[in-house]
């Protein structure tokens, strides 16, 4: 018995000694630690400052140029309503360049969207014919009856048929430019 006594007490010791010495060597990292940040600080007032971004936001627009003032300001006003005038003109003449320009963009933009819309009905035409129904009594009716395919064939056909009524028009639309005697390059 004397001797477990003698035991827990050097065990004892030994945890005190553990102890003791650990309680030093955190004080000793926690000061390192600090040191550390210090010198960084230090660093980081003597590091020079980072070199500024210009950006298009950080230059300023150029000013408009004004023209230059004539004695005359009656002559002024007269070249802007004569230019205002020209200008008119163009836009109202039906066989001017952009005329003839905003009707093909229309005209194609029309078409490229018909032409989307019928690759996505057709994809979707594709997909339910390699659909599997997990119900037999489903499989069975679309084996035999297939409505939603037929609908969506339907719909197919007269996106075809809108598609070819598209290109009729452009075709009529580039006959009449020629006729007109325009730039056949105002087409595209």
């Amino acid at each position: 018995m004397h001797m477990k006594t003698l035991v827990r007490l050097s065990v004892l010791a030994m945890m005190f000694g553990l102890v003791a010495y650990a309680a030093p060597a955190q004080d000793q990292s926690t000061d390192d630690v600090a040191a550390a940040a210090r010198k960084a600080r230090e660093k980081q007032k003597d590091a020079p400052k980072p070199k500024k971004v210009i950006t298009n936001d950080d230059i300023p627009s150029a000013p408009v140029e004004s023209t230059p003032a004539s004695t005359d300001k009656g002559a002024g006003q007269v070249d802007k309503a004569q230019a205002s005038k020209s200008s008119g003109e163009k836009e109202d003449d039906p066989n001017s360049e952009a005329s003839w320009r905003k009707r093909f963009a229309k005209l194609h933009d029309k078409l490229d969207t018909a032409q989307k819309e019928l690759d996505v009905m057709q994809r979707e035409l594709d997909k339910d014919q390699v659909q599997y129904y997990s119900d037999p009594q489903k499989a069975m009716t679309q084996q035999y009856d297939r409505s939603d395919i037929n609908e969506k064939t339907a719909k197919i056909d007269a996106k075809k048929k809108e598609i070819e009524g598209l290109k009729q028009q452009l075709s009529d639309l580039e006959d009449q430019l020629r006729k007109s005697g325009g730039d056949p390059g105002w087409a595209r």
